[in-house]
């Protein structure tokens, strides 16, 4: 196992400082950058109370692709890379 290495992350208007494996460093960035460029899309696309409401629509945007089988720009290890940025972001949190 490698040593894993911090990182700040933001997402929305939030960050947050994670560690993960080095090699998983650039997929989780680009994963992080889909995720942020969809937010600034449906902040200009959309009327919402606050950045919780675009997350929000992100995460429903990226389930049904997920759901619908349908291949995300970027690293085919995205969903993994979202989980894994999930359970960090609760170890945070909780």
């Amino acid at each position: 196992m490698e040593t894993l290495i911090p990182i700040n992350i933001v997402i929305g208007d939030r960050s947050f400082r994670i560690k993960v494996e080095p090699n998983d460093e650039e997929v989780v960035r680009k994963t992080l950058k889909l995720i942020n460029d969809k937010i600034i899309e449906y902040k200009t696309e959309f009327a919402g109370k606050d950045m919780q409401d675009y997350i929000s629509m992100v995460v429903l945007w990226y389930a049904t692709q997920q759901e619908n089988g349908k291949n995300l720009p970027g690293d085919k290890s995205i969903g993994e890379s979202l989980s894994r940025i999930e359970a960090m972001i609760d170890k945070v949190n909780g």
